[in-house]
């Protein structure tokens, strides 16, 4: 499956479309803001079922007791790769990578810019599966994948970041 690009925006209904650099610099700098506070960071994906899916990827810092913050690209493919997403398992699974892959970078990316007195954790991705359902069978092997990109699965109906932020944007 094909890698996220991270050319063009993402967006954030505080700040607007931003370039992958100032999204990461929105975070550090939300942070910041209040640096004795806890933050989780999460991301997740969902995808629409139309014939060209797009995918929108969900990066959320929340500021425990405080609310917080998502940024949001669309992502969507050439009308040639979007044959491979006739079968909606493989939906599912760009989802999850999609999340993978945008999770990696930004997790290295913290690791470089966040210093350590930060109180935060970046350990969790959210996926649009569930024993409801259809994605059922995929749970195993979704789940299996999430951990060895060095992440915890969050399911749904806990997976939000998936099934309400990125949902919404579908």
């Amino acid at each position: 499956m094909e890698k996220i690009d991270l050319n063009g925006h993402f967006y954030s209904p505080t700040k607007g479309n931003l370039l992958i650099q100032q999204m990461i610099e929105e975070i550090i700098n939300y942070i910041k803001e209040k640096p004795e506070k806890f933050y989780d960071i999460i991301v997740g994906c969902d995808s629409s079922s139309e014939e060209e899916p797009n995918f929108p990827v969900a990066i959320a810092i929340l500021r425990k007791g405080e609310g917080g913050r998502f940024f949001l690209k669309k992502v969507k493919y050439p009308p040639s790769f979007n044959k491979r997403f006739i079968n909606w398992k493989n939906r599912i699974l760009q989802e999850v990578l999609l999340s993978c892959d945008l999770a990696l970078l930004l997790k290295e990316e913290f690791k470089k810019n966040l210093e350590a007195e930060f109180n935060y954790q970046f350990e969790y991705i959210h996926a649009d599966i569930g024993e409801n359902g259809a994605t059922k069978d995929m749970i195993k092997e979704l789940t299996g994948l999430i951990k060895g990109n060095g992440f915890q699965p969050i399911i749904k109906p806990q997976a939000y970041i998936a099934s309400t932020v990125a949902h919404r944007y579908s």
